[in-house]
């Protein structure tokens, strides 16, 4: 695992080295031009002139030029002298543009600037765009950070609750309106797998949609919407994954007021599917996970011993002790005869 680790963190930082020399390129090949045509110009005029310089310390000559100094006499040449008067502050203004221009991407970095953002961001690739900062999208935030996936946020409001913890994970967030085409440019969308919409605003989060898709059409598109009405007609006419957060909340929240026990439920072909803790009573005592999951319909997914071991997805012949908490994944009417059955066994015992 962590050699994987290693092998991205390297992947990454060639990645920004790559970005960077991007950025510089202009620079980069203005400088290959002052060295190179400059040093090509002297090798020729000298030879013209009847003097002798080699290519090679053209070259020299052409580079030490770049800083306004001489290594060599200049000659009593009028096209010679004027490339002497020319290269310097031609390789001054270069070479001071470019540091100006890394300083203040330097400093950018330390305010987390627009500019350090659009950088940072094409160093990523196969990430996943987080449209909002709040609590919705610092849940998923954490969720990605926990499953390892490279994400870039953008939030427009500089005093969202939620920016500055993001920051100081080091993950790139960008202040911007969302809506803007501009800001997706800048979280590289053309290299993200996939797209969250989830702002507190439905148009906002339909004209993001709208924009990623015309930017890269391959892209998938995840969105939160807390009109009812329009979740089905935007899955349809979108092609996207549209979920209403009462919709998500309802179940929960219906299951939870009925059985302290569930922990979380979900929909599944129209059918009501609830995670619930159980601690196992006398009734379940030489009862094994497939045989749970063969007579009652649950799956036990989760096993923690009365002595502290944890068990993910226990094999089926595992046997339940006497003050084991066991997490089952079942229907909430498979989950209600489970109940019912050890109720009825520990009556009669």
């Amino acid at each position: 695992m962590s050699g994987a680790r290693n092998h991205r963190s390297w992947e990454a930082q060639l990645r920004y080295l790559w970005a960077l020399v991007r950025r510089f390129r202009a620079t980069f090949v203005s400088l290959f031009v002052l060295v190179v045509g400059g040093g090509a110009l002297l090798f020729v005029l000298y030879d013209r002139a009847g003097l002798a310089l080699s290519f090679p310390r053209a070259l020299v000559v052409a580079y030490f030029l770049l800083f306004a100094q001489t290594i060599v006499d200049v000659p009593e040449n009028g096209p010679i002298a004027l490339l002497f008067v020319l290269i310097p502050p031609l390789g001054i203004v270069t070479v001071a543009e470019g540091l100006v221009r890394f300083a203040y991407l330097f400093f950018a970095k330390q305010r987390d600037d627009k500019e350090w953002f659009a950088v940072l961001a094409q160093t990523l690739k196969g990430h996943v765009i987080v449209c909002g900062a709040g609590r919705v999208g610092y849940r998923l935030f954490e969720q990605f950070k926990k499953l390892g996936i490279p994400m870039v946020i953008i939030e427009r409001d500089e005093n969202a609750p939620f920016v500055s913890a993001i920051r100081a994970e080091g993950v790139a967030l960008l202040i911007e309106d969302v809506r803007s085409p501009k800001a997706l440019e800048q979280a590289n969308i053309r290299e993200a797998r996939a797209i969250v919409c989830a702002t507190d605003d439905d148009l906002a989060n339909l004209n993001i949609a709208l924009d990623a898709r015309r930017l890269k059409p391959s892209i998938r598109v995840v969105m939160r919407l807390f009109d009812d009405d329009l979740v089905a007609k935007t899955r349809v006419a979108f092609d996207v994954e549209a979920f209403s957060t009462s919709a998500l909340a309802a179940p929960v929240m219906a299951v939870a007021a009925l059985d302290p026990s569930i922990k979380n439920s979900f929909e599944v072909g129209g059918r009501l599917m609830v995670v619930a803790e159980l601690t196992a009573s006398r009734a379940l005592i030489g009862r094994n996970v497939a045989d749970l999951r063969d007579v009652s319909s649950a799956l036990v997914i989760h096993l923690v011993r009365s002595g502290g071991e944890t068990l993910f997805d226990p094999p089926g012949a595992t046997l339940l002790g006497l003050g084991d908490t066991v997490t089952v994944q079942a229907t909430m009417q498979a989950y209600q005869s489970l109940c019912e059955e050890l109720k009825r066994a520990e009556h009669e015992g």
